[in-house]
């Protein structure tokens, strides 16, 4: 009988014990959660100063750790094996710190750990069993048919890249794609295309191996309090003319950087907000608040 009431006296007092770390954990999120009543507030603001927000802003902002990349350092002879039908000939040009290689149909060069890549012609994939051959009429470029030479691209040499962005360029369609790490975008680790009639013109890229979490998590600003940074940067425009924003997500970013491996750098989290017809958008620091531009 005595261990019967012990074991109901446990049971009990786990019960209670789950029902404490629940109201707790309820707590703590609702502490990182902004209420419908700010939302208001922001949105009254915003249509104050003619600006316009379609979307639901984000509501959690739990406090995140900045991960640990290193510098923009890459593998040459990998790189050139990607991109070069021919990698053996093509020609070495290193000086002053840009490195610069070439030869009959491709362009590529170095500079501070960013990389641009031209190929005249369009670029050529690799011979691979599961290629499918495509080309694209001219005049005839739209963002389902660039997407089919981007994503082969990035399936067969970056998997861990997901696409984030596109938006027409003048001489084709311009498609963006960024490192995903742990579910969270990391903005500064970046692959873009240009798309032209010969096909992929132009390949931008700049990324560092991320090596991981820092130990520490530290708060983020919230949405709203984002929000406003952002108006007060922006409040000389709307008076002239409305703004809409269309979305708005937070990502990883990376401020400083060099072209070392050996250096260590930390990427921290970044509201992005994008505004209706304008191809780049606004970073905000979420530990600091702070725009850049």
């Amino acid at each position: 009988m005595e261990w019967e009431r012990a074991k109901n006296y446990i049971l009990i007092f786990f019960v209670l014990l789950n029902i404490c770390l629940g109201f707790l954990l309820f707590m703590e999120n609702r502490r990182y959660t902004m209420t419908r009543e700010h939302e208001r507030l922001i949105r009254t603001v915003l249509n104050q100063n003619n600006i316009s927000m379609y979307m639901f802003p984000m509501s959690h902002s739990p406090p995140m750790r900045p991960l640990n990349v290193r510098g923009f350092d890459y593998d040459i002879d990998a790189l050139l094996e990607i991109l070069f039908q021919n990698p053996e000939e093509v020609a070495r040009i290193i000086d002053d710190g840009t490195k610069e290689f070439n030869d009959d149909t491709a362009f590529m060069s170095i500079t501070n750990g960013f990389i641009f890549y031209r190929a005249e012609g369009g670029f050529q994939q690799a011979e691979q069993e599961d290629f499918q051959a495509f080309s694209l009429e001219p005049g005839d470029i739209t963002f389902e048919k660039a997407r089919v030479l981007t994503d082969e691209f990035i399936h067969a040499h970056f998997p861990d890249f997901r696409q984030d962005d596109r938006f027409a360029a003048s001489r084709g369609m311009r498609i963006i794609y960024r490192q995903e790490y742990r579910g969270q975008l990391v903005h500064s680790n970046f692959i873009e295309f240009l798309i032209t009639p010969v096909g992929i013109l132009e390949i931008e890229m700049q990324f560092g191996e991320i090596i991981g979490h820092a130990i520490t998590p530290e708060m983020l600003f919230s949405p709203d309090e984002v929000l406003l940074t952002f108006v007060q940067r922006v409040r000389q425009f709307t008076l002239e003319e409305p703004m809409h924003i269309d979305r708005m997500d937070l990502v990883y970013f990376q401020e400083y950087f060099s072209d070392q491996r050996d250096n260590n750098y930390h990427a921290v989290p970044f509201y992005r907000i994008f505004i209706r017809y304008n191809n780049r958008p606004f970073l905000i620091n979420a530990f600091t608040n702070v725009i850049i531009d």
